[in-house]
């Protein structure tokens, strides 16, 4: 997308010189050029805090009503109507368009749909997600319920400040997806013209000033011709830790919801508040600049079973989903759990390429595929040709998601780069999405329905956003979109043996196994079944840690000795010097110090 934008009317008159009222007047006289101030005065007049907030959908959302005429269903949302039928137990109901579908698996008793809304791709992000919908009956043939699709927005922040040096300078910030802090901005001006450069590279973004409305318009790559307006520090939602500025921390304990979690105080379950309120302090008290700092955007605490920490920062709040990234990518061995303790015949040692009967390897024939396992994927030890680091790689996932067919067959068809089962692991968000469709074939169910049945209902899941591949399948790679109070629950579950309030969600035996070691990716990182494994040092005193991790920060930790689990989530993407420390810092110098018995 081109960065500049066409001149406005103001703009094109400075570019002239001269207004045509002023020729009338002076006929005689030669036009002189207008008296400029240098471009770094004239930008003074935009340091301040400027947001952008679009909202590209989905425009279909709310009520879905759903009736039963004989064989025949309608829907009906938005204004929208569509038909469908039932097949195989499945119900399949596609507005026109491709504006939306519901899928639910009709029970006996007729009493309740449950299932699930699959919204348009959309445009931050580019993928289709489902979401959970649960209808209920309102008279014989009639189902009602809400849809709540993922919100297809985005905020981003640009903040024009003026450098020691006098040059005014910018920087953008955004508390969703980390899209800003590649760049950092000279700032110039010429009449309404507004130039943003990156003096690093070959980024430069031009917009319009209006003055008289106070927007700025600034075409921003894929999203468009973004409206800026100004904000002042108390309306700047997301930029800073809270809004407004909170002061000193005050620690109170979770509200309890009919969510699963029981809640409790620091010191109910053995904890000292100080060490907490130390570090929620910290975060509130983060500087907000063009540098690199820890953006941790959620902290929450379980111990003994007992939520008893709960805080958000940068817009974010207990209701707002957040993105797992690759923390998510646990959840495909969760998966394989959850399927053999549904009667499902898989094990770890189950061969790869014979859940996929239909499909025939393109490429010469390697000995080495018929050894590859169940096990080797969850653990990275694979052997394909796939390395997240290696742009390189065939398998890189950047590769597999340029992919518009199915990315099973893709990653079935990527040569092999070493025998499978080796102890080195390495990273392959490929391998870990095949895990689903091992998962997919042996149960015979779409994964966010299996998603839903086996881990989301028994785990008490509010709502969730699961993003999908193009083929409509759930991608396992990373990107699970969840509250941190629900995505928390699993490492309570794992804590707690594979059950949850009671309730056998996966065997013990499968839980010792997906936290054992398998693998070896760095000298101080292991790796089991997608969970990392770690020590870590607080004083004399070392823990056995194992933990779900994505990019940006985004945890969720378990340290069994101290029947803890922690999550946090973080913003700073593309900065792992920064979110490691979230780990190697944080979690022993405040959170594992407070606990006391």
């Amino acid at each position: 997308m081109n960065s500049s934008s066409p001149l406005s009317l103001g703009a094109l008159l400075a570019l002239l010189s001269l207004s045509p009222t002023a020729r009338a007047a002076e006929p005689a006289a030669p036009p002189k050029p207008p008296v400029q101030a240098p471009a770094s005065d004239a930008a003074e007049k935009l340091v301040g805090i400027w947001s952008a907030d679009p909202v590209y959908g989905p425009e279909v959302q709310g009520e879905l009503t759903v009736f039963r005429e004989g064989t025949t269903w309608r829907a009906r949302i938005s204004g929208y109507e569509a038909t469908g039928q039932v097949e195989k137990g499945a119900l399949t109901l596609a507005l026109p368009g491709g504006q939306g579908t519901f899928r639910a698996t009709v029970a006996a008793d007729g009493q309740v749909l449950r299932g699930h809304w699959v919204q348009p791709r959309v445009m931050v992000g580019g993928v289709r997600y489902a979401t959970p919908v649960e209808l209920r009956s309102l008279q014989k043939g009639v189902w009602r319920g809400t849809v709540k699709p993922w919100a297809d927005r985005f905020t981003l922040y640009l903040v024009v400040y003026k450098k020691p040096d006098g040059a005014i300078a910018a920087y953008l910030r955004d508390p969703e997806k980390g899209f800003g802090r590649q760049f950092a901005l000279n700032v110039s001006v010429q009449g309404s013209a507004v130039k943003l450069v990156d003096p690093r590279g070959p980024t430069t973004f031009e917009g319009t000033l209006d003055e008289d409305s106070g927007r700025l318009s600034v075409p921003i790559f894929f999203l468009g011709n973004l409206q800026f307006t100004r904000r002042e520090r108390d309306q700047a939602v997301g930029l800073y830790p809270r809004t407004p500025a909170p002061g000193a921390y005050v620690y109170r304990p979770p509200v309890a919801e009919q969510d699963g979690w029981a809640t409790a105080s620091l010191s109910d379950v053995g904890m000292d508040a100080a060490p907490i309120q130390a570090l929620m302090q910290r975060l509130l008290d983060t500087e907000v600049g063009p540098g690199p700092a820890q953006r941790v955007q959620g902290v929450l605490i379980a111990r003994k079973g007992k939520l008893v920490l709960e805080e958000y920062f940068y817009g974010y709040d207990k209701e707002r989903l957040h993105d797992l990234r690759s923390a998510s990518k646990t959840l495909a061995p969760v998966l394989v759990g959850t399927a053999i303790q549904k009667g499902a015949k898989l094990s770890p040692q189950t061969p790869v390429y014979s859940m996929f009967p239909g499909h025939q390897p393109k490429g010469p024939e390697d000995a080495r595929r018929a050894g590859l396992t169940l096990e080797h994927l969850m653990t990275m030890t694979s052997g394909f040709d796939c390395d997240d680091d290696n742009e390189e790689t065939p398998g890189n996932e950047n590769n597999l998601q340029n992919q518009e067919g199915d990315w099973y067959a893709y990653t079935l068809d990527l040569p092999m780069g070493r025998a499978p089962g080796e102890t080195q692991a390495v990273y392959c968000s490929a391998g870990i999405n095949l895990v689903g469709g091992v998962v997919r074939n042996a149960t015979g169910t779409w994964l966010p329905e299996h998603f839903e049945r086996t881990v989301a209902t028994p785990l008490q899941f509010r709502h969730y956003a699961m993003n999908l591949m193009p083929d409509g399948e759930a991608y396992l790679g990373g990107g699970l979109y969840a509250r941190p109070r629900d995505a928390l629950k699993l490492g309570q579950l794992y804590l707690s043996g594979g059950v949850w309030n009671g309730r056998r969600v996966v065997s013990k035996q499968w839980v010792e196994r997906s936290t054992a070691r398998h693998s070896v990716m760095s000298p101080e990182r292991t790796y089991g079944y997608a969970w990392w494994r770690h020590e870590v040092r607080v004083g004399e005193r070392v823990y056995a840690e194992y933990e779900a991790g994505g990019n940006g920060g985004q945890y969720v930790m378990v340290i069994p000795e101290l029947e803890l689990t922690v999550m946090f989530t973080g913003g700073n993407y593309g900065q792992f010097n920064v979110w490691k420390t979230f780990r190697e810092e944080l979690l022993p110098r405040y959170i594992l110090a407070a606990v006391r018995r």
